[in-house]
């Protein structure tokens, strides 16, 4: 194994998928930040985690202007409870530094490339919408529309297509307003862009995109289908959400350098994804299958996880995927994906401890493999 991308990460790579088999060990987050370091010395110039985009706009700000302090940017720029985590913590304060006596062109860069979106909730679009509106100048009520913000937040409007405002006549009037204003938005660039900055448009488009992708969720919510293609439409929903983000950061991102992408394995592998959640079945196109199949060239590094603390996961067996790797692990390397290929499915993990075995949709579209032989070593190494 090896700790160095350079063995096994072709130098030509732009877009970095590195997954990670649940999001409660520590290490990948340390490990994460280790290597992203290499690569911003290879000519790599942003990160992009799985937290709502919107949201990391702040911790962008902080990041390569010091808007803000770090405290505030880690309650106020993460979703999913992200901004608790050190080694998120850790990753903003390094690139706060790295950025402090550089040039603008040269400062690191800071996005989110998932949305406040959950199996059990999502926010009102209101905000997103509103903020594109003030931008255009425009006076347009979109209060009335949208109502009480609590009608679309609240876990029964998710859960329960019969209480979802997604399909009532005020969202799709929204919907239809908010494509409008994303066509002004790009019709009146020139002037926008004159008068404010590329940076200010951006960030309107940001705002915009975001509120019709929380529309479009609400709408797939609203869907009244039995709970296994519900639940597996809204996974569907939000990973087309991801991957539109990650198409458009890359679009900003190309000319300055390659980009870092950092999220579970089931949003960046390239085979279809699937999730056993009580008795349902569930099965979805991820973000990583999404750019795959429109070939938008990128390497994918799943995580891999043999013992760990953290997680309440034991030695995996010798014949298992993991087993297999867990010979060759001190505390954690990059691996090719044919060290684990003879080994069988990992079959002593719970779903509360929110870990993926290494199966074989997931070893099918790797470009390597990065495990963490045992968790509490690799993070304090």
């Amino acid at each position: 194994m090896s700790q160095d991308l350079r063995d096994l990460v072709p130098s030509s790579c732009a877009l970095l998928a590195l997954g990670e088999p649940t999001h409660r060990e520590p290490a990948f987050a340390r490990i994460r930040n280790e290597l992203f370091a290499q690569l911003v010395d290879r000519g790599f110039r942003s990160i992009a985690l799985e937290t709502d985009r919107v949201a990391a706009l702040a911790v962008n700000d902080f990041v390569q202007e010091g808007v803000g302090t770090l405290d505030s940017v880690m309650g106020e720029g993460f979703s999913h409870g992200f901004g608790e985590l050190d080694g998120n913590r850790r990753l903003v304060a390094w690139m706060r530094e790295y950025n402090r006596s550089r040039p603008p062109a040269d400062r690191l860069a800071f996005h989110g490339f998932d949305a406040q979106t959950e199996n059990t909730s999502a926010p009102s679009p209101r905000r997103y919408l509103e903020h594109a509106r003030d931008y255009l100048g425009l006076d347009l009520d979109l209060a009335g529309l949208v109502g009480d913000d609590q009608r679309w937040s609240r876990p029964e409007a998710v859960l329960d297509p019969e209480m979802s405002p997604g399909a009532s006549a005020e969202a799709e009037k929204l919907r239809t307003i908010a494509d409008d204003l994303l066509t002004l938005l790009y019709a009146r660039a020139p002037e926008l862009v004159a008068a404010t900055s590329r940076a200010e448009w951006r960030r309107a488009r940001t705002h915009l995109t975001a509120g019709l992708g929380l529309l479009r969720y609400h709408r797939q919510s609203a869907e009244h289908l039995e709970p296994g293609a519900r639940l597996s439409g809204l996974l569907g929903t939000r990973d087309v959400l991801m991957a539109q983000n990650l198409l458009d950061i890359r679009s900003g991102e190309a000319r300055r350098g390659g980009t870092l992408v950092f999220a579970h394995n089931l949003h960046l592998q390239r085979q279809p994804s699937t999730m056993r959640l009580a008795d349902l079945d569930l099965a979805w196109s991820g973000a990583g299958a999404i750019l795959d199949s429109l070939d938008e060239p990128y390497t994918f590094v799943p995580g891999s996880l043999g013992r760990s603390a953290a997680v309440g996961l034991q030695e995996p067996e010798p014949d298992t995927r993991e087993g297999a790797l867990q010979r060759g692990a001190a505390t954690w390397g990059l691996v090719e994906p044919g060290a684990a290929a003879g080994g069988r499915t990992r079959t002593d993990t719970t779903p509360e401890q929110g870990y993926f075995p290494l199966d074989r949709a997931v070893l099918d579209g790797a470009d390597a493999i990065l495990h963490i032989g045992d968790g509490t070593a690799a993070a304090a190494s």
